[in-house]
């Protein structure tokens, strides 16, 4: 006979069920649409003209209020300034001999980069090159060579696309190397069963697995190369008699219009924008974000 003890305990727990309403005021908030300003802020290319304008509106209130154009030029001083070197032609001349260089220095700059880390991800002492050189070279800032450069290859373009090579081929090494030595064993071997080595491993396996951190490379040296352009021609541009913008900035300079020196510097703004937001964005849509490999 079972004790009151031992029915309790094997008496069967029921658990009580529960009826949730699918149709809840918290459903409904999951599913509800966004508002306009919700929309119009998760568009990127909208937030970034807001944030352009906001600093425009800065620098404008800036110039007024400090009303003095030879110091400071407004926004819009520097917007008519703009707008007469383009329209006169001498803005874009000095923006093609500018680009023609730089586009230049910046291809022999990736070519040499691409070269050395294949290199150095195919042999041990290529990879002690590399590192050795990046060690020696990439503190070394590209101005500090201008004066070899002058002595090596004279007045004018030579001595630019030097110093060009040099800012560009640091940078691009060192992040593609770092991204090729990020790529799992495993990709590496599927390759090598294959039968792919050397240029055709790196060009199969490799450059697609490490292209987020050799696009990285890429924007690091564009931003270097531009800044080591327009200093650079303020030395050979002006030298040599011919130039492009950082000469057109230091001949303006000279002359104290203020207002040009800024549209000069303005020109070289808006071509890194265009060069950023529509390049780089474009082979980063058609790469990355369609490889699955960054979320954007």
């Amino acid at each position: 006979m079972a004790t009151p003890t031992t029915a309790a305990r094997t008496e069967l727990y029921v658990r009580p069920e529960y009826v949730r309403d699918t149709h809840s005021a918290d459903e409904a908030e999951v599913r509800r649409p966004l508002s306009t300003f919700e929309t119009l802020y998760g568009l990127s290319w909208l937030r970034k003209t807001v944030i352009l304008i906001v600093l425009a509106v800065i620098w404008e209130a800036y110039g007024r209020w400090l009303d003095n154009a030879l110091l400071f030029p407004s926004f819009s001083e520097t917007v008519r300034a703009f707008a007469a070197g383009i329209y006169s032609g001498v803005l874009l001349e000095r923006a093609a001999v500018s680009l023609q260089t730089l586009l230049l220095g910046y291809g022999l700059g990736i070519a040499l980069a691409a070269l050395l880390t294949t290199v150095a991800i195919t042999t041990r002492i290529g990879t002690d090159l590399l590192e050795t050189l990046t060690s020696m070279f990439n503190p070394l800032p590209a101005i500090a060579l201008l004066p070899l450069a002058l002595i090596w290859f004279g007045l004018g373009t030579g001595s630019i696309i030097f110093v060009l090579v040099h800012s560009v081929l640091w940078a691009v090494a060192l992040n593609t190397h770092s991204g090729f030595r990020s790529v799992s064993s495993t990709l590496r071997m599927v390759g090598q069963n294959y039968g792919l080595k050397g240029f055709a491993l790196v060009g199969s396996i490799l450059i697609p697995a490490a292209f987020p951190s050799i696009l990285t490379g890429l924007k690091v040296g564009w931003a270097f190369a531009w800044r080591t352009l327009i200093a650079a021609e303020l030395v050979f541009g002006v030298s040599s008699g011919t130039g492009g913008l950082g000469w057109y900035i230091f001949e303006n300079r000279n002359q104290l219009e203020t207002a040009n020196v800024f549209a000069g510097l303005f020109f070289v703004i808006l071509i890194g924008l265009v060069v950023e937001n529509f390049v780089f964005a474009t082979i980063e849509k058609r790469t990355l974000h369609r490889w699955g490999m960054q979320h954007g």
